[in-house]
């Protein structure tokens, strides 16, 4: 063979390796499988925030809710109280008195026990 022969096949040799080599270093940064596990991870991710954010926003609606009834009860207690004053207020001795005599004209006899509760 001569010198040139030889030159084109060292060349087609050495550009069969360069082929080679790129085909080598050409890797992919992650397989299919850890893709797959990669995207199944962030919607797992996804899906629990949600989950996560819409628990909490029932939570907050329930809480204002008790809020609300505690409020409610609160007043209610208070209208109560206050009529349970007017009451006591209103059945005293001297006021049912007052009004058995000057209104409805009644008059105390003597054989008339008063009776406590």
């Amino acid at each position: 063979m001569s010198n040139l022969a030889k030159k084109l096949q060292q060349e087609t040799q050495k550009r069969t390796e360069q082929q080679i080599k790129t085909q080598v270093v050409k890797k992919a940064w992650f397989s299919p499988g850890e893709k797959i596990l990669g995207l199944l991870f962030g919607a797992c991710v996804c899906i629990g925030s949600i989950q996560i954010v819409s628990n909490q926003a029932d939570i907050y609606k329930v809480n204002k809710g008790i809020q609300d009834v505690e409020t409610k009860i609160q007043e209610q207690q208070k209208v109560n109280s206050d009529l349970n004053v007017q009451v006591a207020e209103l059945s005293t001795y001297e006021r049912i008195w007052a009004i058995a005599t000057k209104e409805l004209g009644l008059k105390l006899n003597d054989n008339v026990k008063v009776v406590q509760e």
